[in-house]
């Protein structure tokens, strides 16, 4: 079989580009032929967040990534179309996740579409956690483009509807898969020497992008607990700051966190991301609003217990009290949660059913649910 994956891949970097390459490594496996098409433009850069978008990692060995997609130039998502329309693929696989991107990529599957193609889509999100003008347009401009859609959270799913009433469309579930191509586990030790840490110590580790949606002033507040302070808690925040930065440094200095907080506030490339996740003795995500997330299937790799709260799809992943524990997104309830798992010892039994629980987030789980779509073209 000849597989497409559109979207992001190297040179560009974060969640979306090791996605992508992770199931294109998937289906070569498999022994299908894959390549990845690509932006040669995905995001102006007045509309990007962080300081750059590219990698500074080198290329990924064994992957065929043609760079061909302007995510602004109407007239190149034709040509893209075309491209891919050329090469004859049995499955075009797009990945969406901002309806900023429809336009492009709802275009080329349009273009692209000819007999015996199956145009399936992966869904992050359908409604974004930050909302703009013409969301909802773009996004169903998008499901129009596909004949089937996976949602890797049954919020999602249940989000699908709202743009597809009448449910024509094939749809399936499939939770978001493990990360498992981040390097070998490290001890903690050996981790947190890596990483310039003591290696006594309690770590809580808040990983990835910080953006207003993910709660990190929560988790910043819930540290301030004086029973974590008594406790010697330590919380690590690696990852870029999205946004603007002052109001998290003035809350840090407010509830003086000072020595009990590590900064790594830069994007930290995939040869470093085993350092923190092994250094860690829980990772935290006190997301205000989720459909589902990357990082907690980065923490199940690593076999890392989690804090999540009770938003999107991530409760569906992190059964409360068996691999991590599950509060709503309130400043006491994330202290209390954290308490509990120092106090009582709770690390060495959520790890061990964590280990247990990965088994169900294999990749081949997400190929076969594209396989069982049934649709029409």
């Amino acid at each position: 079989m000849k597989v497409i994956i559109l979207g992001t891949a190297w040179p560009y970097r974060g969640g979306l580009a090791a996605f992508n390459e992770r199931l294109a490594r998937e289906y070569q496996s498999q022994g299908h032929e894959v390549e990845i098409v690509t932006f040669t433009l995905q995001y102006p850069s007045f509309l990007f967040p962080g300081k750059t978008q590219y990698s500074t990692e080198p290329a990924p060995e064994g992957l065929k990534i043609t760079r061909r997609l302007n995510a602004i130039n109407p007239f190149n998502w034709i040509a893209v179309g075309r491209y891919i329309k050329k090469q004859r693929p049995d499955l075009l696989i797009t990945k969406f996740w901002l309806p900023f991107m429809a336009p492009a990529l709802g275009t080329v599957n349009r273009v692209a579409r000819r007999k015996g193609i199956r145009r399936i889509s992966i869904l992050d999100n359908l409604i974004p956690h930050e909302k703009r003008p013409g969301d909802k347009l773009f996004a169903q401009y998008f499901v129009g483009s596909v004949d089937g859609m996976v949602a890797m959270s049954r919020s999602v799913l249940a989000d699908v509807d709202l743009f597809d009433s009448k449910q024509r469309k094939a749809r399936a579930f499939c939770p978001h898969p493990l990360y498992d191509h981040y390097g070998q586990t490290l001890s903690a030790d050996e981790a947190r020497r890596q990483v310039g840490l003591p290696t006594e110590g309690r770590y809580v580790l808040f990983f990835g992008f910080i953006r207003d949606y993910k709660g990190l002033d929560l988790l910043l507040d819930a540290m301030g607990d004086e029973r974590l302070k008594a406790m010697d808690v330590h919380l690590v925040v690696a990852g870029e700051f999205y946004g603007d930065a002052k109001p998290y440094m003035e809350q840090v200095e407010r509830l003086g966190l000072g020595e009990r907080l590590v900064l790594k506030t830069d994007f930290i490339p995939d040869s470093e991301v085993n350092r923190y996740f092994c250094a860690a003795d829980i990772v935290a995500q006190p997301y205000k609003s989720a459909t589902q997330s990357g990082v907690t299937q980065i923490a199940f790799h690593f076999e890392k217990p989690m804090l999540v709260t009770n938003v999107g799809g991530l409760s569906e992943i992190v059964p409360d009290g068996k691999v991590g524990f599950v509060v709503e997104p309130d400043v006491r309830q994330i202290a209390d949660a954290l308490v509990r798992f120092y106090a009582e010892g709770w690390e060495e039994r959520l790890t061990a059913n964590v280990r247990e629980e990965k088994k169900k987030y294999l990749w081949t789980n997400m190929t076969e649910t594209i396989e069982g779509l049934r649709v029409k073209n």
